[in-house]
């Protein structure tokens, strides 16, 4: 009897299980005690989800170990789960009502994003797993942006096929990563349409990306925001959504990125998606509880 397929699959079921019931208490509460509910479900979470906080506790001692102190590091988990389960409830309640969340988040920098556009070679929102990054491909959906996103389909296909019929919803087109032809059409062909295309490069991609500095350890890091640049000429723009003190958000456009020159490709790519990662380091350090901890990042090293 293979315990471990048994065990993923009471796991799989248990997690739609909770979103299902969640989703339809976010329905029938009021508005008000949204966030309430959010805190109750992220203190639970904390105490209970010891696989995951362990995670976080790690990756934090990675990054601010040097730094900070277990009760500051322990804060920072704390808070980053009371973050996500935010996000999710404010998904669940917001992803069915595209005026409010219209009006829920506020855009800076759009003159960033307008000036890339304006190349007609098509966007590449350059970003990571930080706030509650769903909302920014569904403000620009709803702001008449024709944005997609380069996902991974979640682990249980009954919680994906919610999320995607959200998203088809708000007109958000998604491109799954694998299988990776289909992928890398889908992506140069919604360049070529002059689209937005969200990439986050923030999580470990094992032996098929390269290896940057990320907190001063060697990181595996996605390599295809400079490559469809170098492909298609796309506009390198480095976007985030913060999350304010009132629970409104904030999505931030940088300047668009010009690809610095190495000695071959090869080195381009290294040298660029070095610079991108910086970016978003410096984001997280200004914001740390707002960016997914509870991932293994540094688990691919190189040889």
């Amino acid at each position: 009897m293979d315990f471990k397929k048994i065990k993923k699959t009471f796991s799989h079921f248990f997690g739609w299980s909770g979103l299902q019931i969640c989703s339809l208490i976010v329905r029938v509460i009021p508005s008000s005690s949204l966030y309430g509910f959010a805190n109750m479900v992220s203190s639970s979470a904390y105490r209970f989800a010891t696989k995951q906080k362990n995670i976080a506790l790690d990756s934090l001692s990675i990054a601010f170990g040097r730094d900070r102190s277990k009760e500051e590091l322990d804060k920072i988990a704390r808070d980053c789960f009371t973050f996500m389960a935010k996000s999710a409830v404010e998904l669940m309640f917001l992803m069915d009502k595209p005026q409010l969340l219209k009006s829920k988040v506020d855009i800076a920098g759009r003159e960033n994003l307008e000036n890339a556009l304006s190349k007609n070679r098509g966007v590449i929102l350059v970003s990571g797993h930080f706030g509650n990054f769903p909302l920014l491909l569904g403000k620009l959906a709803v702001e008449g942006y024709k944005a997609a996103g380069i996902m991974r389909p979640m682990r249980d296909s009954r919680v994906e096929k919610i999320f995607l019929q959200k998203r088809k919803k708000f007109g958000v087109k998604t491109i799954y990563s694998q299988p990776r032809d289909i992928c890398v059409n889908s992506t140069i062909q919604a360049l070529r349409n002059n689209e937005l295309v969200f990439i986050p490069i923030d999580q470990n991609f094992g032996t098929a990306g390269v290896f940057v500095n990320f907190f001063g350890r060697q990181a595996a890091t996605a390599t295809g925001p400079v490559i469809f640049a170098q492909r298609t000429k796309a506009a390198l723009v480095p976007c985030f959504i913060l999350r304010q003190k009132d629970d409104r958000h904030k999505i931030i456009f940088e300047p668009a990125l010009d690809l610095m020159e190495g000695k071959d490709s090869k080195e381009t790519v290294l040298i660029n998606i070095q610079r991108l990662t910086d970016i978003i380091e410096s984001y997280i350090r200004k914001y740390p509880a707002q960016w997914g901890w509870i991932h293994r990042r540094w688990k691919s090293q190189p040889s």
